[in-house]
């Protein structure tokens, strides 16, 4: 595999470096998410959509927040149960606020975004647990954020492990149907062994070291990285799931997983798709402010362009 970074990302990681931002690993809680907010921050008015609303529903332990971005037009439209990254801890709805408006006009559908519960004050699996609340109560109420029955799961980073988690858990708990499932960059199993950690351990953005920090502010116990719901990988059984899309990066510590979860996927006879960028580094789909990536909104309009042909697809259309 060629190893030649996007020159974009090759100047934004030079930048980071010569402003000294330190390792998120190396900070606490507390400033490693206020880091990974202004990091994630994009400057400027933000992409314009059809409307946003912010609403709570019932989940496990409590309200679950939801923001909905509507495309301009007349609906309904399929719906996406999103779930954002950063480690299980560090992300939230403004982190991921421009990617979920690229995605929305793009696939021209419904994106529901997810405030799940962040670790390390609530671990496994609470997140799981509130994105899978949400994803049923979206399934439930359809008419309410102008859907139309169709529905998908997608996530980025941790929150696409969270995706194929509850994808996992609708299987096994006979619902809710999910008719297509994006998977960005999924942490895909609770391991460190594979070449790019070795290759992309550090000097990439996300670290080695920040991958340890997350797992370990995530999970209660190391048996709980064994459990699938938490690594996909690690399920002995894969099959009945949703078409999947997954994501990789060439100069990212979870490509590797990523693929082997892909592979997996089709191996149970799951319609598998994978799109890898062998020139990005981990998160870059968010990457669409400071820098804009053109990587970024290529990848974006791919990613779209199979999820709305997913949700169209025979096993997708309700209508």
């Amino acid at each position: 595999m060629a190893r030649t970074l996007d020159p974009q990302v090759e100047e934004y990681l030079l930048g980071l470096s010569e402003e000294g931002v330190p390792p998120l690993y190396r900070l606490s809680t507390a400033e490693a998410r206020r880091t990974y907010a202004e990091l994630g921050t994009v400057d400027g008015p933000p992409e314009p959509v059809g409307a946003v609303e912010e609403r709570t529903v019932p989940g496990p332990a409590g309200e679950v927040r939801l923001r909905t971005y509507t495309p301009a037009g007349e609906g309904p439209w399929p719906v996406v149960a999103f779930f954002h990254g950063g480690g299980w801890m560090l992300g939230g709805l403004d982190t991921h606020d421009a990617l979920c408006r690229a995605l929305t006009n793009a696939a021209d559908c419904v994106v529901a975004a997810v405030a799940y519960r962040r670790a390390p004050e609530h671990r496994f699996p609470a997140a799981l647990e509130d994105c899978y609340a949400a994803t049923g109560w979206l399934a439930a109420n359809p008419e309410v954020v102008a859907g139309d029955g169709r529905l998908a799961v997608a996530g980025d980073s941790a929150g696409g492990t969270l995706a194929a988690g509850v994808g996992l858990l609708a299987r096994d708990r006979g619902g809710p149907d999910i008719h297509y499932q994006v998977l960005a960059y999924p942490a895909a199993e609770h391991a460190f062994d594979t070449a790019s950690y070795e290759e992309n351990a550090q000097g990439y953005f996300l670290t080695r070291a920040d991958m340890e920090r997350f797992w370990d502010a995530y999970l209660r116990s190391e048996t709980d990285g064994h459990h699938p719901y938490a690594s996909p990988l690690r399920g002995e059984r894969l099959a009945g799931l949703a078409p999947t899309l997954v994501v990789t990066c060439g100069f990212d510590p979870l490509r590797d997983e990523g693929r082997a979860l892909a592979d997996r996927l089709a191996a149970a006879g799951v319609p598998t798709e994978q799109l890898a960028y062998d020139d990005q580094i981990h998160g870059f789909l968010t990457m669409l402010g400071d820098p804009d990536l053109d990587r970024a909104r290529e990848a974006i309009d791919a990613v779209a362009a199979r999820l709305r042909a997913g949700l169209d697809g025979p096993g997708g259309d309700t209508l």
